[in-house]
């Protein structure tokens, strides 16, 4: 009898044990693969309570140990390549990767960075590491128009010109999130939204005033290109723009981006500039109104501890939980689609391993993106120099700093080479080289005995390495040489720098002096163009930029740069830094003769533009237009020309832009051949912005300008090509 208990005992336990292990194996809604993204997230929020909610809305998001959900650092910076999280590949700062005019090589260069990025998160997942800069959220790239050189964070951006922006910038996009149909590889954000471009000093609380016509015509256009491309996220600004706070500002983050483009990603606040908006901008008097304004206008992920006051909020009756959960859904989408609540072996990013890190291919990479961001202001027959040259004198405070090799935002590399390192390289052996760091960066020296120039008299080439670096021109905090919190008051040479060079001019006589110019922004200095026989400006060139820099001093690489921004000759010839109006800044509308023009950029070989067809002289509105020409390589080298299609609207009812970007092309052709080449202009390249803000097309004469830089009279007078011009009218 008892054994018969005992067993049905045994059986029940055996039903009740398998019951639970059965409940136990039930897989949740939110780590159910086979649901939708949606539902997925919406189950997850509502195991979360308010406060839980809250914690995970912020930067810094903590761990939910009852949902096995490890914190969460969601600022990541990608720049130039991975930064701030440890050795990675170091590519040209992203103003020298404009320079390319390629944004097929850009995706090439953001491709590595987000492998680089994934192998990161992998390693540190699989050690338990949850901390900044080692996610999969990169706020990267910046996309704000560098309209006013003095602005210290201009060489993050990709120059002056929202087309090239918008292009470089969709090529990098596309690269960082990879092209597998259910994962991103990593998230890009489309930074600084919007009108957001200095000065540095005041940016948590200054009201960027401008026009619906620039607005649309200038600042936006490169944002609405990367949310086209499908970038994940948005930074919204510090500052105000028409008297809205960036970061609460209805019509920016509401109408335009939710509502006119449709963006269904998330939106980030730049780190602190919710706090601005009550504490500088004095928009709203609490952090609850500011917690409540950014919510409702959906600014999904405040970095910073604002939003830790959303429990209070909801008790005020600011903002509802409602509303803080299609906020939070939409932040938590972006953790779904990174693959972060499926099995390991379900997304095949996982695999990216840590051999990929600084990898050999990727500093061959570096080197070639280096070489094609190098840009040719001058050349009188000095360049290239033989590498069996007898006597190479190489001078200045930059030839061998690290500093500008790296800019801002940068990793670390184990494998760095500066400018004085790559010439060195390059040098035959039974050369002679010499070295003398010559002059302080920023002011004179304060021992007068000058044993340096004295060298240049006796080398046959003195390469003179002078420019600035982040140090001088960045982020306010980072940039410890400048004054104006990272912003430059003179954007000349330092004038120690000119005076010596003048002092090497002198003493070198006929000798040649070719000087290499290295900096984020223009160097408006004429008197160098008279001083130097050879001028080349190679931005920050990345780790592999000594290497770069010497493969274009030497002949081993054509250069092919390009100016992504105007070179003023003075600072006389610009408006007021505060001042956004497009008036007389930039290439589109500056009415003063510039030092260097955008677009411009030398080349070792020559090319000529001849047989402009287009397709028809009259066209009907809503109609394309097709425009061709042949291409040849005149010179006696190998090289790529970087082939620019401009358009002007000579009978506008309204102020439009002297001329604007619509195409490039990056055209490889060896010496003596030729290409047939072909833009179609379509209607959308034919419209133009009225002072409403709206885009149209209007009856009359369009012109066409196709050639090596941006079109004028001073493009001819340094050297670039005759231009292909020609008219259509549009009935």
């Amino acid at each position: 009898m008892n054994r018969r208990i005992n067993l049905l005992i045994f059986n029940i336990f055996l039903i009740f044990a398998c019951g639970a292990k059965a409940q136990k194996a039930e897989v949740l809604p939110y780590l159910n693969t086979k649901l939708p993204i949606d539902n997925r997230v919406d189950d997850l929020i509502g195991r979360m309570t308010l406060e839980e909610k809250s914690k995970q809305m912020v930067n810094a998001a903590e761990a939910l140990p009852k949902l096995d959900i490890p914190q969460y650092g969601w600022w990541s910076e990608a720049l130039h390549g991975v930064a701030r999280a440890g050795k990675a590949t170091i590519f040209p700062q992203a103003i020298g990767m404009a320079a390319t005019f390629d944004p097929d090589l850009i995706f090439e260069v953001s491709s590595a960075i987000s492998d680089e990025g994934r192998a990161m998160y992998n390693d540190a997942v699989k050690r338990g590491f949850h901390e900044i800069c080692q996610g999969l959220t990169f706020w990267s790239p910046n996309v704000n128009i560098f309209r006013d050189p003095r602005w210290g964070r201009g060489h993050e951006t990709y120059g002056e010109d929202p087309f090239l922006t918008g292009t470089i910038g969709s090529a990098f996009v596309k690269g960082m999130q990879g092209n597998n149909p259910k994962y991103l590889k990593t998230a890009a954000c489309a930074k600084h939204f919007a009108v957001h471009s200095g000065p540095e000093g005041l940016r948590h609380e200054f009201n960027a005033v401008v026009s619906d016509k620039d607005l649309y015509e200038t600042y936006l256009p490169a944002f609405k290109a990367l949310v086209d491309v499908g970038v994940e996220s948005v930074m919204c600004a510090y500052n105000r723009t028409d008297d809205e706070p960036c970061c609460g500002s209805n019509r920016l983050l509401t109408k335009i981006l939710r509502n006119d483009w449709g963006f269904k990603g998330h939106v980030v606040s730049d780190c602190g500039a919710l706090a601005n908006i009550h504490g500088d901008h004095h928009f709203t008097q609490t952090e609850e109104q500011t917690v409540a304004l950014a919510i409702k206008n959906q600014v999904n992920l405040n970095c910073g501890d604002t939003y830790k006051a959303i429990p209070s909020a909801v008790k005020q009756g600011l903002v509802t939980e409602a509303e803080v959960n299609v906020a939070l859904h939409g932040l938590l989408k972006t953790r779904f689609k990174l693959g972060m609540f499926d099995p390991q072996d379900a997304n095949p990013y996982n695999k990216i391993g840590t051999e990929v890190i600084n990898s050999k291919e990727h500093k061959q990479l570096a080197r070639k993106v280096a070489q094609k961001s190098v840009v040719l202001l001058k050349n009188n027959g000095t360049l290239p120099i033989a590498k069996d040259c007898p006597n190479i004198f190489v001078t200045g405070p930059m030839a061998g700093n690290i500093d500008v090799l790296i800019g801002n935002y940068y990793g670390i590399s184990d494998d760095m080479s500066t400018i004085l390192e790559g010439i060195a390289g390059k040098v035959a052996k039974g050369s002679k080289i010499g070295y003398r760091y010559g002059i302080l960066p920023d002011r004179e020296n304060l021992n007068p005995m000058d044993w340096s120039t004295g060298m240049a008299a006796d080398a046959d080439v003195t390469v003179a390495v002078l420019g600035i670096s982040g140090l001088d021109e960045g982020e306010e905090g980072e940039s410890i040489a400048s004054s104006y919190k990272g912003d430059r008051s003179d954007i000349s040479l330092p004038k120690s720098q000119l005076n010596y060079l003048r002092k090497l001019r002198q003493a070198a006589g006929k000798k040649k002096i070719v000087v290499v110019l290295t900096g984020g922004s223009p160097i408006a200095s004429p008197e160098i163009v008279d001083l130097a026989d050879a001028i080349l400006f190679v931005w920050y060139p990345g780790e592999q930029g000594g290497n770069g820099v010497a493969d274009v001093l030497f002949g081993d690489a054509n250069p092919s740069g390009r100016l992504p921004i105007t070179f003023p000759k003075s600072l006389s010839d610009l408006p007021p830094f505060e001042n956004y109006n497009m008036v007389g800044r930039t290439y589109r509308y500056m009415d003063k003769e510039p030092l260097f023009t955008f677009g411009f950029g030398l080349s070792y070989t020559t090319f000529s533009y001849s047989n402009l067809k287009l397709s028809s002289d009259k066209i009907k509105k809503g109609e394309p237009e097709t425009a061709s020409f042949t291409l040849a390589n005149t010179g006696k080298l190998a090289g790529d020309e970087v082939v620019q299609l401009y358009i002007t609207d000579l009978q506008a009812t309204f102020r439009v832009p002297i001329q604007s970007l619509k195409g490039i092309r990056k055209v490889a052709l060896k010496p003596g051949q030729k290409q047939d080449i072909s833009f179609v202009i379509t209607p959308e390249m034919m419209s133009s912005v009225d002072e409403t803000g709206k885009s149209l097309i209007e009856k009359g004469d369009i012109q066409i300008t196709i050639g090596g830089a941006s079109p004028g009279k001073r493009s001819l007078d340094l050297g670039a090509a005759e231009f292909l011009k020609g008219t259509f009218s549009i009935q």
